[in-house]
């Protein structure tokens, strides 16, 4: 795993020790920015289930401004800090040892608005991205500006629509499936 393109292009990411996270192949992350991107101008990050801190990370290089990472997994957040360091992003992120729903409480506490991109990448055997992005919704941190990507197994199907929001791009790549979804109106 490495940094594809951006400031810290090149750059090698560690990984969480064990079978437990399963971070983004090069090759999906790398077609995913080129779907959302490629390169970004101060936006607003949640990476909500961190792991690696790898698609985070890929944004901030991009040139997106701030970054949330959030992972309940303290081998997780050692990891995103250890990546943050090694490609001198720290500056620029925020870093969240908390579940999912009590961070989107905490961020909503916290104020700030609408985050600009959402990453949703939890464990496979984990279905409710569509319920944690209409809690973000809910909550003002995700709205008309906001891009969401959930990774999940090709085998699950999330609906075309969730909440306000309309999948825009849905891509396959072996087990891993890709679906973006940007603010499309009423629900």
């Amino acid at each position: 795993m490495r940094v594809i393109s951006g400031e810290a292009r090149g750059r090698p990411l560690k990984a969480v020790p064990g079978q437990t996270t399963r971070p983004t192949t090069d090759k999906v992350k790398e077609a995913l920015f080129s779907m959302i991107g490629p390169y970004f101008d101060g936006e607003r990050v949640l990476d909500l289930f961190a792991g690696t801190g790898g698609l985070g990370i890929e944004a901030l290089s991009r040139g997106a401004g701030r970054a949330v990472f959030v992972d309940a997994n303290m081998r997780s957040i050692e990891v995103v800090r250890a990546n943050l360091a090694a490609t001198r992003l720290a500056d620029k992120a925020e870093i969240y040892r908390q579940d999912a729903v009590k961070a989107i409480r905490l961020l909503e506490q916290r104020g700030g608005g609408p985050f600009d991109l959402v990453f949703l990448d939890p464990p496979y055997a984990m279905k409710t991205c569509d319920e944690l992005l209409l809690e973000l919704t809910a909550r003002g941190l995700a709205g008309e500006d906001t891009v969401a990507v959930i990774e999940h197994e090709s085998g699950f199907a999330y609906g075309e629509r969730i909440g306000i929001f309309e999948r825009r791009r849905l891509a396959l790549y072996g087990e891993t499936a890709i679906s973006i979804y940007k603010y499309g109106g009423e629900a």
